[in-house]
């Protein structure tokens, strides 16, 4: 059994916390937590099980990192603080683990990630001896490793395009929705994740893995923008209100450039209700998806739709990019220490997990 630490209990870690404890080669081991009303308590209750897992949660990283666990699932945030993400993960990597994360855009394309991100890690792995995978939907399998899989069915490829629409307000975190992505800001307020060549800084990576694994040099990347304002005040369930005249839709595309055309391009089109931009892409159930879209021939389209925590489409993609890092694990853990990226590890079945029930 691979003695296994899920770092970070919201709305990825609880989800971490069922996928370790079901995958039958992992051992949920230990619970780091941040804040001090989730210490002490079981692993299965913060999970969202009815039974308990027989592992207090903890604060004490130290004790923790000291018993050498062989892996680690860091699913505390990085967007708001990179630098301590960044620490965190060289700790774990330096007291020899396996870190799997979602935690860091940045490291998602790790052979072109910057040297002021790659340094430290490559030294912590020196030290330590720990292995690092870091993933998640989109960025992560929505538009690297599912495109690649499915670019293996056709014969000719004219272009890839990897879309996500979604309608956000089942996206229960207020902070990134309103501030970081800017839906109920006014259409003057720049969002920093909309501010030009961010969208590149996040959602470029992934389109240098699709060139590489399709063998084909980017000559460029470029952004397009698109934003459309509320016409009349709504409400949603999770975060409230949301005024007319607000932002309340948005559609970019980042692309890749191949001989003078955007022949492989990320496009998200997502609004916090689904009134905002109707003539806009909408998704078949209303509510979000993943596709893919091979233009050539044959023409191939694959959409993906995850639900989870009472039909929750957010809590699906987050329960896909768990499983994507969690079901990584015992592959990571037989390979050599170093710094991985999606087109390295494999994806893989699900073996042992059929029909395996949990608490």
């Amino acid at each position: 059994m691979i003695s296994t630490v899920v770092w970070g209990t919201g709305n990825v870690g609880r989800l971490a916390l069922r996928a370790v404890d079901a995958h039958p080669e992992l051992e949920l081991t230990d619970v780091i937590v941040h804040t001090p009303d989730k210490v002490g308590r079981d692993a299965g209750e913060l999970a969202g099980f009815e039974t308990r897992l027989g592992v207090a949660a903890t604060d004490d990283i130290d004790a923790v990192l000291a018993r050498k666990p062989r892996a680690v699932v860091y699913a505390a945030s990085g967007d708001l603080r990179p630098d301590e993400a960044l620490e965190d993960i060289g700790r774990a990597l330096r007291a020899g683990a396996v870190v799997v994360t979602c935690a860091l855009y940045g490291l998602y394309d790790i052979r072109n990630t910057p040297d002021e991100l790659r340094a430290p890690l490559l030294e912590a792995v020196e030290e330590g001896g720990g292995s690092l995978f870091v993933s998640g939907v989109d960025p992560g399998w929505g538009n690297d490793v599912l495109p690649v899989l499915i670019s293996g069915l056709g014969s000719r490829i004219d272009a890839v395009r990897c879309q996500e629409i979604f309608d956000y307000s089942t996206y229960e975190q207020p902070e990134a929705v309103r501030y970081s992505v800017g839906f109920g800001q006014p259409m003057d307020y720049m969002a920093p994740m909309l501010i030009e060549t961010v969208p590149s800084m996040i959602w470029g990576g992934q389109l240098r893995l699709i060139a590489r694994a399709l063998g084909v040099e980017l000559e460029d990347i470029r952004e397009t923008m698109e934003r459309r304002p509320l016409e009349e005040t709504v409400t949603t369930p999770s975060m409230g209100e949301f005024e007319a005249g607000t932002q309340g839709a948005i559609r970019f595309e980042v692309q890749g450039i191949v001989d003078g055309e955007p022949r492989l391009v990320i496009e998200h089109v997502t609004r916090i209700h689904p009134s905002c931009a109707p003539d806009w892409p909408q998704p078949a159930n209303g509510t979000g998806a993943h596709r893919v879209i091979i233009e050539g021939q044959p023409h191939i389209e694959v959409t993906v739709e995850a639900s989870d925590e009472g039909e929750n489409r957010s809590a699906g993609g987050n329960a896909t990019a768990v499983g994507r890092l969690v079901n990584a694990i015992d592959w990571l853990a037989g390979q050599q220490p170093g710094l991985y990226d999606a087109l390295d590890v494999p994806l893989r079945p699900a073996v042992g997990r059929l029909g395996r029930k949990q608490p």
